[in-house]
Protein backbone atom coordinates (compact mmCIF):
# COMPACT_ATOMS: atom_id res chain seq x y z
CA UNK A 1 0.00 0.00 0.00
CA UNK A 2 1.24 3.47 -1.10
CA UNK A 3 1.90 6.16 1.51
CA UNK A 4 -0.92 8.25 0.29
CA UNK A 5 -3.77 5.84 0.87
CA UNK A 6 -2.14 5.25 4.13
CA UNK A 7 -2.68 8.25 5.20
CA UNK A 8 -6.07 9.04 3.18
CA UNK A 9 -7.24 5.90 5.46
CA UNK A 10 -5.99 7.62 8.88
CA UNK A 11 -7.88 10.67 8.35
CA UNK A 12 -11.75 8.79 7.24
CA UNK A 13 -11.11 7.33 10.55
CA UNK A 14 -10.74 10.55 12.72
CA UNK A 15 -13.29 12.03 11.03
CA UNK A 16 -15.94 8.70 12.13
CA UNK A 17 -14.16 8.77 15.38
CA UNK A 18 -15.31 12.54 15.83
CA UNK A 19 -18.76 11.54 14.39
CA UNK A 20 -19.06 8.68 17.06
CA UNK A 21 -17.65 10.83 19.90
CA UNK A 22 -20.18 13.12 21.60
CA UNK A 23 -18.93 17.15 21.76
CA UNK A 24 -17.32 17.74 25.21
CA UNK A 25 -20.02 19.49 27.44
CA UNK A 26 -19.78 23.68 27.81
CA UNK A 27 -19.27 24.85 31.07
CA UNK A 28 -22.39 25.88 32.83
CA UNK A 29 -22.38 29.55 35.18
CA UNK A 30 -23.13 28.57 39.01
CA UNK A 31 -25.09 30.32 41.02
CA UNK A 32 -23.79 31.92 44.07
CA UNK A 33 -25.73 31.10 46.76
CA UNK A 34 -24.05 33.99 49.03
CA UNK A 35 -24.82 36.98 46.85
CA UNK A 36 -28.53 35.95 47.68
CA UNK A 37 -27.88 35.78 51.12
CA UNK A 38 -26.58 39.39 50.88
CA UNK A 39 -29.72 40.90 49.72
CA UNK A 40 -32.05 42.41 52.94
CA UNK A 41 -35.64 40.68 53.06
CA UNK A 42 -38.46 43.42 54.25
CA UNK A 43 -41.63 42.96 55.46
CA UNK A 44 -44.28 44.96 53.51
CA UNK A 45 -45.56 45.89 56.50
CA UNK A 46 -42.81 47.92 57.79
CA UNK A 47 -42.02 49.02 54.40
CA UNK A 48 -45.97 50.48 54.92
CA UNK A 49 -45.21 51.71 58.25
CA UNK A 50 -41.82 53.59 56.92
CA UNK A 51 -43.93 55.35 53.89
CA UNK A 52 -46.88 56.75 56.52
CA UNK A 53 -44.33 58.11 58.55
CA UNK A 54 -42.83 59.87 55.93
CA UNK A 55 -46.08 61.14 55.31
CA UNK A 56 -46.98 62.27 58.51
CA UNK A 57 -43.60 63.87 59.00
CA UNK A 58 -43.97 65.88 56.16
CA UNK A 59 -47.67 67.50 56.31
CA UNK A 60 -47.24 67.52 60.07
CA UNK A 61 -43.81 69.95 59.89
CA UNK A 62 -46.22 71.86 56.87
CA UNK A 63 -49.11 72.26 59.48
CA UNK A 64 -46.93 72.96 62.81
CA UNK A 65 -44.72 75.77 60.70
CA UNK A 66 -46.58 78.54 62.15
CA UNK A 67 -45.53 82.41 61.59
CA UNK A 68 -43.66 84.06 64.49
CA UNK A 69 -46.46 85.86 66.66
CA UNK A 70 -46.30 89.59 66.20
CA UNK A 71 -46.60 91.24 69.85
CA UNK A 72 -47.92 94.84 68.40
CA UNK A 73 -50.43 93.60 66.50
CA UNK A 74 -52.32 91.47 69.66
CA UNK A 75 -51.76 93.97 71.80
CA UNK A 76 -54.05 96.48 69.39
CA UNK A 77 -56.26 93.48 68.63
CA UNK A 78 -56.78 92.88 72.90
CA UNK A 79 -57.51 96.74 73.06
CA UNK A 80 -60.28 96.67 70.51
CA UNK A 81 -61.52 94.22 72.78
CA UNK A 82 -61.11 95.76 75.53
CA UNK A 83 -63.48 98.84 74.27
CA UNK A 84 -66.21 96.37 73.13
CA UNK A 85 -66.15 95.12 76.90
CA UNK A 86 -66.83 97.73 79.15
CA UNK A 87 -65.82 95.93 82.48
CA UNK A 88 -66.58 92.64 83.49
CA UNK A 89 -64.97 89.13 83.76
CA UNK A 90 -64.63 89.14 79.99
CA UNK A 91 -62.31 92.13 80.16
CA UNK A 92 -60.43 91.11 83.22
CA UNK A 93 -59.66 87.68 81.08
CA UNK A 94 -58.19 89.58 78.06
CA UNK A 95 -56.41 91.31 80.31
CA UNK A 96 -54.46 88.95 81.62
CA UNK A 97 -53.82 87.59 78.06
CA UNK A 98 -52.32 90.67 77.13
CA UNK A 99 -50.27 90.67 80.17
CA UNK A 100 -48.87 87.40 79.87
CA UNK A 101 -47.33 88.14 76.44
CA UNK A 102 -43.92 88.29 75.93
CA UNK A 103 -42.34 91.68 76.72
CA UNK A 104 -45.43 93.10 78.69
CA UNK A 105 -45.53 94.54 82.25
CA UNK A 106 -48.41 94.86 84.13
CA UNK A 107 -48.02 98.58 83.84
CA UNK A 108 -48.34 97.99 80.02
CA UNK A 109 -51.40 95.90 80.33
CA UNK A 110 -53.55 97.91 82.46
CA UNK A 111 -52.97 101.07 80.57
CA UNK A 112 -53.79 98.76 77.28
CA UNK A 113 -57.16 97.83 79.56
CA UNK A 114 -57.95 101.60 80.15
CA UNK A 115 -60.48 102.89 83.16
CA UNK A 116 -63.05 100.49 84.24
CA UNK A 117 -66.33 102.65 82.68
CA UNK A 118 -69.98 101.43 83.07
CA UNK A 119 -71.69 101.23 79.44
CA UNK A 120 -72.73 104.57 77.92
CA UNK A 121 -75.36 104.98 76.01
CA UNK A 122 -74.80 105.36 72.23
CA UNK A 123 -74.75 108.54 70.83
CA UNK A 124 -78.00 109.79 68.15
CA UNK A 125 -75.29 110.64 65.55
CA UNK A 126 -72.51 108.20 64.95
CA UNK A 127 -69.52 109.19 62.60
CA UNK A 128 -71.00 106.32 60.06
CA UNK A 129 -74.07 107.97 60.21
CA UNK A 130 -72.55 111.92 59.96
CA UNK A 131 -70.03 110.18 56.68
CA UNK A 132 -73.65 108.95 55.22
CA UNK A 133 -75.18 112.09 55.30
CA UNK A 134 -72.07 113.98 54.07
CA UNK A 135 -72.36 111.82 51.12
CA UNK A 136 -76.17 112.17 50.38
CA UNK A 137 -77.57 114.20 47.49
CA UNK A 138 -79.64 117.32 48.32
CA UNK A 139 -82.70 116.68 47.99
CA UNK A 140 -83.35 112.99 48.20
CA UNK A 141 -85.26 110.68 50.82
CA UNK A 142 -83.60 108.12 53.21
CA UNK A 143 -83.04 105.77 50.62
CA UNK A 144 -80.19 107.08 49.33
CA UNK A 145 -78.35 107.24 52.80
CA UNK A 146 -79.02 103.23 52.74
CA UNK A 147 -77.65 102.98 49.89
CA UNK A 148 -74.66 104.73 50.48
CA UNK A 149 -74.29 102.63 53.77
CA UNK A 150 -74.70 99.30 51.67
CA UNK A 151 -72.15 100.70 49.17
CA UNK A 152 -69.60 102.00 51.78
CA UNK A 153 -69.93 98.40 53.64
CA UNK A 154 -70.18 96.10 50.47
CA UNK A 155 -68.42 96.79 47.76
CA UNK A 156 -69.43 97.58 44.11
CA UNK A 157 -72.30 95.23 44.46
CA UNK A 158 -73.73 96.48 47.15
CA UNK A 159 -76.05 99.51 45.17
CA UNK A 160 -77.89 96.07 43.65
CA UNK A 161 -78.86 94.96 47.62
CA UNK A 162 -79.67 98.21 48.40
CA UNK A 163 -82.30 98.53 45.45
CA UNK A 164 -83.90 94.78 46.61
CA UNK A 165 -84.17 96.11 50.00
CA UNK A 166 -85.32 99.60 49.57
CA UNK A 167 -87.78 97.59 47.11
CA UNK A 168 -89.29 95.29 49.69
CA UNK A 169 -89.81 98.26 52.12
CA UNK A 170 -91.50 100.44 49.79
CA UNK A 171 -93.71 97.83 47.93
CA UNK A 172 -97.69 97.35 49.81
CA UNK A 173 -99.32 94.57 50.90
CA UNK A 174 -102.09 93.38 49.39
CA UNK A 175 -105.63 95.32 50.89
CA UNK A 176 -107.73 92.79 52.79
CA UNK A 177 -110.50 91.18 51.05
CA UNK A 178 -114.24 92.09 51.67
CA UNK A 179 -116.01 89.20 52.67
CA UNK A 180 -118.46 87.89 50.51
CA UNK A 181 -121.47 85.27 50.71
CA UNK A 182 -120.45 81.99 48.80
CA UNK A 183 -122.06 80.73 46.10
CA UNK A 184 -124.49 78.07 45.85
CA UNK A 185 -125.97 75.74 43.04
CA UNK A 186 -129.87 76.15 42.90
CA UNK A 187 -130.96 74.91 39.54
CA UNK A 188 -130.08 72.95 36.87
CA UNK A 189 -131.68 72.81 33.21
CA UNK A 190 -131.76 70.61 30.81
CA UNK A 191 -132.64 70.58 26.80
CA UNK A 192 -129.81 71.00 24.52
CA UNK A 193 -128.27 68.01 22.71
CA UNK A 194 -124.45 69.78 22.56
CA UNK A 195 -122.51 71.51 24.57
CA UNK A 196 -123.83 74.84 25.58
CA UNK A 197 -121.05 77.15 24.08
CA UNK A 198 -122.36 80.93 24.67
CA UNK A 199 -125.48 82.47 27.23
CA UNK A 200 -126.85 85.44 26.99
CA UNK A 201 -129.45 87.49 29.47
CA UNK A 202 -131.89 89.65 28.22
CA UNK A 203 -131.54 93.44 29.27
CA UNK A 204 -135.32 93.63 30.65
CA UNK A 205 -133.93 90.77 32.94
CA UNK A 206 -136.87 88.82 32.16
CA UNK A 207 -135.14 85.64 29.77
CA UNK A 208 -132.02 84.40 29.14
CA UNK A 209 -130.59 82.47 25.58
CA UNK A 210 -128.03 80.14 25.18
CA UNK A 211 -126.73 78.45 21.95
CA UNK A 212 -124.05 75.63 21.50
CA UNK A 213 -122.85 72.44 19.59
CA UNK A 214 -126.51 71.42 18.40
CA UNK A 215 -126.77 74.58 16.50
CA UNK A 216 -129.78 75.47 18.60
CA UNK A 217 -130.93 78.80 20.27
CA UNK A 218 -133.18 78.35 22.98
CA UNK A 219 -135.03 80.53 25.32
CA UNK A 220 -135.28 80.57 28.71
CA UNK A 221 -137.40 82.06 31.29
CA UNK A 222 -134.76 83.12 34.10
CA UNK A 223 -137.77 82.90 36.80
CA UNK A 224 -139.28 79.51 36.35
CA UNK A 225 -136.18 78.13 33.90
CA UNK A 226 -138.91 76.73 31.65
CA UNK A 227 -138.16 76.51 28.05
CA UNK A 228 -140.05 79.26 25.62
CA UNK A 229 -138.16 79.51 21.81
CA UNK A 230 -135.94 77.25 19.84
CA UNK A 231 -134.02 79.05 16.82
CA UNK A 232 -132.71 77.11 14.26
CA UNK A 233 -130.67 79.03 10.87
CA UNK A 234 -127.01 77.98 11.54
CA UNK A 235 -125.36 75.27 10.15
CA UNK A 236 -122.86 75.16 12.40
CA UNK A 237 -121.91 75.08 16.04
CA UNK A 238 -122.68 78.58 17.39
CA UNK A 239 -119.94 80.11 20.33
CA UNK A 240 -121.30 83.94 20.53
CA UNK A 241 -124.43 85.54 21.53
CA UNK A 242 -125.22 89.16 22.34
CA UNK A 243 -128.91 90.84 22.61
CA UNK A 244 -128.42 94.12 21.96
CA UNK A 245 -130.36 96.41 24.94
CA UNK A 246 -131.38 99.69 22.27
CA UNK A 247 -132.82 97.71 19.46
CA UNK A 248 -135.40 94.04 19.59
CA UNK A 249 -131.93 92.79 18.02
CA UNK A 250 -130.25 89.19 18.64
CA UNK A 251 -126.91 88.62 17.16
CA UNK A 252 -124.99 85.40 17.02
CA UNK A 253 -121.39 84.17 15.15
CA UNK A 254 -121.27 80.61 14.87
CA UNK A 255 -118.31 78.24 12.75
CA UNK A 256 -120.12 78.52 9.94
CA UNK A 257 -118.21 81.57 8.78
CA UNK A 258 -121.30 84.09 9.36
CA UNK A 259 -122.55 86.59 11.84
CA UNK A 260 -126.44 86.87 11.68
CA UNK A 261 -128.88 89.57 13.00
CA UNK A 262 -131.95 87.97 14.65
CA UNK A 263 -135.43 90.04 14.71
CA UNK A 264 -136.79 88.78 18.28
CA UNK A 265 -139.94 90.65 17.29
CA UNK A 266 -140.47 88.42 14.24
CA UNK A 267 -138.07 85.34 15.82
CA UNK A 268 -136.25 85.22 12.46
CA UNK A 269 -132.90 85.92 10.74
CA UNK A 270 -132.88 89.33 9.00
CA UNK A 271 -129.50 90.09 8.51
CA UNK A 272 -126.55 87.93 7.43
CA UNK A 273 -122.84 89.20 7.74
CA UNK A 274 -120.52 87.55 5.45
CA UNK A 275 -116.87 88.63 5.20
CA UNK A 276 -115.35 85.88 7.78
CA UNK A 277 -112.83 83.33 6.16
CA UNK A 278 -113.04 81.05 8.54
CA UNK A 279 -115.20 80.21 12.30
CA UNK A 280 -116.54 83.32 14.45
CA UNK A 281 -115.86 82.97 17.95
CA UNK A 282 -117.06 85.75 19.32
CA UNK A 283 -118.69 89.27 18.96
CA UNK A 284 -119.24 92.03 21.05
CA UNK A 285 -121.75 94.92 20.47
CA UNK A 286 -120.66 98.62 21.01
CA UNK A 287 -122.62 99.94 23.98
CA UNK A 288 -123.56 103.44 22.53
CA UNK A 289 -123.03 103.27 18.62
CA UNK A 290 -125.29 101.13 16.17
CA UNK A 291 -122.11 99.01 15.66
CA UNK A 292 -120.84 94.82 16.11
CA UNK A 293 -117.16 93.65 16.12
CA UNK A 294 -116.40 89.56 15.50
CA UNK A 295 -113.81 87.81 15.78
CA UNK A 296 -113.11 84.73 14.30
CA UNK A 297 -110.24 81.85 13.19
CA UNK A 298 -109.20 83.86 10.81
CA UNK A 299 -107.16 85.95 13.43
CA UNK A 300 -108.74 89.31 12.00
CA UNK A 301 -111.29 91.91 13.97
CA UNK A 302 -114.06 93.15 11.55
CA UNK A 303 -116.32 96.09 12.73
CA UNK A 304 -119.80 95.92 11.32
CA UNK A 305 -122.32 98.37 11.01
CA UNK A 306 -125.37 96.88 11.90
CA UNK A 307 -128.50 98.36 9.53
CA UNK A 308 -126.12 98.37 6.31
CA UNK A 309 -124.32 94.76 6.95
CA UNK A 310 -121.28 96.96 5.35
CA UNK A 311 -117.95 96.08 6.83
CA UNK A 312 -116.55 99.72 8.92
CA UNK A 313 -113.19 98.35 9.15
CA UNK A 314 -111.39 94.86 9.15
CA UNK A 315 -109.06 95.05 11.54
CA UNK A 316 -105.32 93.20 11.82
CA UNK A 317 -102.37 92.17 13.58
CA UNK A 318 -103.49 89.26 16.04
CA UNK A 319 -101.76 85.94 14.47
CA UNK A 320 -103.95 83.24 16.06
CA UNK A 321 -107.66 82.67 16.69
CA UNK A 322 -109.30 85.69 18.74
CA UNK A 323 -111.44 84.10 21.38
CA UNK A 324 -112.73 86.89 23.28
CA UNK A 325 -114.05 90.37 22.80
CA UNK A 326 -114.73 93.42 24.69
CA UNK A 327 -116.28 96.81 24.10
CA UNK A 328 -117.27 100.03 26.21
CA UNK A 329 -117.71 103.47 25.36
CA UNK A 330 -114.66 105.21 26.32
CA UNK A 331 -111.05 104.16 24.76
CA UNK A 332 -110.10 101.59 24.29
CA UNK A 333 -113.43 100.99 22.71
CA UNK A 334 -112.97 97.46 21.81
CA UNK A 335 -110.29 94.83 23.28
CA UNK A 336 -109.38 91.78 21.75
CA UNK A 337 -107.60 88.47 23.18
CA UNK A 338 -106.53 85.76 21.42
CA UNK A 339 -104.57 82.24 21.37
CA UNK A 340 -101.28 83.84 19.93
CA UNK A 341 -100.82 85.39 23.71
CA UNK A 342 -101.70 88.67 23.36
CA UNK A 343 -104.22 91.31 24.02
CA UNK A 344 -105.17 94.05 21.86
CA UNK A 345 -106.52 97.63 22.25
CA UNK A 346 -108.11 98.71 18.96
CA UNK A 347 -107.88 102.72 17.63
CA UNK A 348 -111.84 102.76 16.29
CA UNK A 349 -111.45 105.88 14.08
CA UNK A 350 -108.18 104.32 12.68
CA UNK A 351 -109.18 100.79 12.18
CA UNK A 352 -105.77 99.68 13.66
CA UNK A 353 -104.26 98.67 17.19
CA UNK A 354 -102.31 101.68 18.88
CA UNK A 355 -101.51 98.99 21.93
CA UNK A 356 -100.74 95.69 22.13
CA UNK A 357 -100.09 93.41 25.31
CA UNK A 358 -97.87 90.63 25.47
CA UNK A 359 -97.15 89.62 29.43
CA UNK A 360 -99.54 86.43 29.06
CA UNK A 361 -97.31 83.69 28.51
CA UNK A 362 -100.24 81.25 27.31
CA UNK A 363 -103.33 81.58 24.84
CA UNK A 364 -106.09 84.87 26.37
CA UNK A 365 -109.19 82.70 27.04
CA UNK A 366 -111.54 85.63 27.90
CA UNK A 367 -111.77 89.17 28.37
CA UNK A 368 -114.54 90.99 31.00
CA UNK A 369 -114.01 94.54 31.36
CA UNK A 370 -115.31 96.00 34.84
CA UNK A 371 -118.73 97.17 35.46
CA UNK A 372 -117.60 100.84 37.19
CA UNK A 373 -113.96 101.18 36.98
CA UNK A 374 -111.45 101.98 34.35
CA UNK A 375 -109.99 98.90 33.66
CA UNK A 376 -110.47 95.10 31.96
CA UNK A 377 -108.86 91.87 33.18
CA UNK A 378 -107.58 89.23 30.55
CA UNK A 379 -107.33 85.32 32.03
CA UNK A 380 -105.20 82.96 30.64
CA UNK A 381 -103.32 79.41 32.06
CA UNK A 382 -100.48 80.84 33.46
CA UNK A 383 -102.24 83.86 35.65
CA UNK A 384 -105.28 86.39 35.10
CA UNK A 385 -104.13 89.67 34.79
CA UNK A 386 -105.94 93.58 35.78
CA UNK A 387 -105.10 96.30 33.51
CA UNK A 388 -105.66 99.89 33.85
CA UNK A 389 -107.54 101.73 30.64
CA UNK A 390 -107.07 103.55 27.95
CA UNK A 391 -103.02 102.22 27.60
CA UNK A 392 -103.51 99.10 28.73
CA UNK A 393 -101.43 99.66 31.78
CA UNK A 394 -100.28 96.29 33.94
CA UNK A 395 -101.46 96.49 37.15
CA UNK A 396 -101.60 93.23 39.33
CA UNK A 397 -102.18 89.10 38.66
CA UNK A 398 -104.49 86.96 40.26
CA UNK A 399 -103.76 83.29 40.22
CA UNK A 400 -105.01 80.65 41.57
CA UNK A 401 -107.12 78.66 39.16
CA UNK A 402 -104.45 76.39 37.25
CA UNK A 403 -106.37 75.42 34.92
CA UNK A 404 -107.50 76.64 31.19
CA UNK A 405 -110.22 79.42 31.67
CA UNK A 406 -112.98 79.41 29.32
CA UNK A 407 -115.22 82.40 30.37
CA UNK A 408 -114.79 84.96 33.14
CA UNK A 409 -117.46 87.75 34.21
CA UNK A 410 -117.37 90.67 36.44
CA UNK A 411 -119.95 91.75 39.11
CA UNK A 412 -119.57 94.48 40.99
CA UNK A 413 -122.03 94.61 44.56
CA UNK A 414 -122.16 95.76 47.94
CA UNK A 415 -119.41 93.97 49.06
CA UNK A 416 -117.04 94.80 46.69
CA UNK A 417 -116.55 93.59 42.88
CA UNK A 418 -116.03 90.02 42.45
CA UNK A 419 -114.46 88.05 39.31
CA UNK A 420 -115.57 84.48 38.14
CA UNK A 421 -114.29 82.35 35.56
CA UNK A 422 -115.25 79.21 34.37
CA UNK A 423 -112.56 76.25 33.58
CA UNK A 424 -111.95 73.56 31.55
CA UNK A 425 -111.78 71.15 34.30
CA UNK A 426 -115.58 71.56 36.04
CA UNK A 427 -114.75 74.49 38.61
CA UNK A 428 -116.00 77.96 38.70
CA UNK A 429 -113.12 80.29 40.97
CA UNK A 430 -114.42 83.26 42.17
CA UNK A 431 -111.98 86.24 43.49
CA UNK A 432 -112.25 89.02 45.37
CA UNK A 433 -111.40 91.90 42.80
CA UNK A 434 -109.72 94.17 45.20
CA UNK A 435 -107.66 91.97 46.70
CA UNK A 436 -107.37 88.91 44.56
CA UNK A 437 -108.21 86.71 46.94
CA UNK A 438 -109.93 83.16 45.82
CA UNK A 439 -113.09 83.12 48.32
CA UNK A 440 -114.55 80.13 47.12
CA UNK A 441 -114.08 77.24 44.54
CA UNK A 442 -117.05 75.13 43.14
CA UNK A 443 -116.56 71.82 41.31
CA UNK A 444 -119.20 71.28 38.97
CA UNK A 445 -120.84 67.86 39.00
CA UNK A 446 -122.03 66.38 35.63
CA UNK A 447 -125.58 65.11 35.26
CA UNK A 448 -126.35 61.44 35.31
CA UNK A 449 -125.24 59.98 31.67
CA UNK A 450 -122.60 62.20 30.93
CA UNK A 451 -118.81 61.20 31.43
CA UNK A 452 -116.71 62.43 34.13
CA UNK A 453 -114.54 64.24 31.44
CA UNK A 454 -117.64 66.36 30.18
CA UNK A 455 -116.97 68.28 33.14
CA UNK A 456 -116.25 71.76 31.50
CA UNK A 457 -117.80 75.63 32.00
CA UNK A 458 -117.78 76.66 28.71
CA UNK A 459 -119.36 80.11 29.27
CA UNK A 460 -121.03 82.02 31.93
CA UNK A 461 -122.85 85.33 32.71
CA UNK A 462 -124.49 87.60 35.73
CA UNK A 463 -128.14 88.26 35.22
CA UNK A 464 -129.08 92.00 35.40
CA UNK A 465 -128.98 92.46 39.16
CA UNK A 466 -126.01 90.34 39.61
CA UNK A 467 -127.89 87.74 42.19
CA UNK A 468 -127.77 85.14 39.79
CA UNK A 469 -124.79 83.41 37.53
CA UNK A 470 -125.82 81.25 34.82
CA UNK A 471 -123.31 79.14 33.02
CA UNK A 472 -123.02 76.57 30.66
CA UNK A 473 -121.21 73.28 30.40
CA UNK A 474 -119.66 70.38 28.58
CA UNK A 475 -122.67 68.17 30.02
CA UNK A 476 -125.41 70.15 27.66
CA UNK A 477 -126.81 72.01 30.65
CA UNK A 478 -126.97 75.06 32.30
CA UNK A 479 -126.58 75.79 35.66
CA UNK A 480 -128.16 78.59 37.72
CA UNK A 481 -125.79 79.65 41.19
CA UNK A 482 -127.38 82.00 44.04
CA UNK A 483 -125.63 83.76 46.55
CA UNK A 484 -126.23 82.06 50.38
CA UNK A 485 -128.52 83.98 51.73
CA UNK A 486 -128.17 82.50 55.35
CA UNK A 487 -124.38 82.95 54.93
CA UNK A 488 -122.92 85.27 57.82
CA UNK A 489 -119.19 86.33 58.90
CA UNK A 490 -119.42 84.10 61.59
CA UNK A 491 -120.88 80.49 59.87
CA UNK A 492 -118.43 81.41 56.51
CA UNK A 493 -115.21 83.20 58.32
CA UNK A 494 -112.92 84.66 55.65
CA UNK A 495 -109.95 82.94 55.96
CA UNK A 496 -107.48 85.34 54.45
CA UNK A 497 -103.79 85.87 55.51
CA UNK A 498 -101.61 88.56 54.57
CA UNK A 499 -98.61 87.33 52.82
CA UNK A 500 -94.75 88.98 53.80
CA UNK A 501 -93.22 91.52 51.69
CA UNK A 502 -90.37 88.34 50.61
CA UNK A 503 -92.48 85.71 49.15
CA UNK A 504 -94.75 88.65 47.66
CA UNK A 505 -91.67 90.34 45.46
CA UNK A 506 -92.22 89.07 42.22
Amino acid sequence: MSPPAVKEKKSKDAAAAAVAEPPAEQPQPTTNTTDLEAVPQHDPKELLKESLKRTLDMYTGQAVARMPTNPKATKARMRFKLKGYAGGEVAADIQKEVASLPGSTPHEAAATAGPQQPPQPKPADSEMSKMIDSMRPSGDGAGDSISNALAIRGGPNAHRSADSILSIAQRKLPPKPNWHPPWKLKRVISGHTGWVRCVAVDPSNEWFATAGNDRMIKIWDLASGTLKLTLTNHVGTIRSIQISDRHPYMFTGAEDNEVKCWDLEQNAVVRTYHGHLSGVYCTSLHPTLNILASGARDATVRVWDIRTKNAIHTMTGHTGTITSLASQAAEPQFISGSLDKMVKCWDLVAGKSYSTLTNHKKSIRSISIHPSQYAFASMAADNNKIWRCPKGNFERNISGHNAIPNCSAIRDGPEGAILVGGMDNGYLHFWDWKSGYKFQDIKGVPQPGSMSAENGVFCCAFDQSGSRLITGECDKTIKIYQEDESATQETHPLNWKAPSLISNRF
